[in-house]
């Protein structure tokens, strides 16, 4: 039997420049929603990983990341406020916490002051979001069978998930209506 023939090595991927990055940049706005901070860890990502294939120092492509996301600000295609509030109605609405709600905006690179503005005008109850969950994950009233016998463990998920005690157990109690009087 014959030895397999080795792979050519691989061409170096071409520089980091400034069109390259904003081309990176467009193509990942494309795709997905982002804030200033998360989109410059993932051109930062961008560049380590280029720069380590070429040999060269990260570091020195810094100012050029900086320098585009402060373009796509000022072209208006990043805004951290919109970008939490989007998320936070989604968040909510499949039934995360605001405890949680908050984590997940932090993560994501949204200042402290834009979280508690944005949480402020949430509407949502947390009762609400608590039903949803337990329908979501088929907790309480929606699981199919052994109900009574696992009502401690939906509790605790809920719980897990950043709701008070109250609000997981009435969303387990109930009868998985979405009426908030139902439970």
């Amino acid at each position: 039997m014959s030895e397999p023939k080795p792979k050519p090595p691989r061409k170096p991927p071409r520089p980091v420049s400034r069109e390259w990055m904003f081309r990176a940049a467009a193509h990942y706005l494309e795709r997905y929603a982002s804030t200033q901070a998360h989109l410059g860890r993932v051109l930062e990502r961008k560049v380590m990983r280029r720069c380590r294939e070429r040999g060269e120092d990260p570091a020195a492509h810094a100012d050029l990341v900086a320098e585009t996301v402060a373009k796509f600000v000022e072209l208006k295609l990043i805004d951290d406020r919109q970008f939490a509030e989007g998320r936070l109605a989604t968040l909510r609405r499949r039934g995360a916490s605001k405890r949680q709600t908050a984590m997940k905006l932090a993560e994501k690179g949204v200042d402290r002051e834009t979280v508690a503005a944005v949480m402020e005008a949430d509407e949502t109850d947390e009762a609400a979001a608590a039903r949803a969950l337990a329908k979501r994950r088929r907790l309480g009233p929606h699981r199919l069978r052994e109900r009574s016998e696992r009502r401690d463990r939906d509790v605790a998920a809920l719980m897990r998930a950043g709701f008070s005690f109250r609000d997981a157990a009435s969303a387990i109690d109930g009868d998985g209506g979405d009426d908030p009087d139902a439970a």
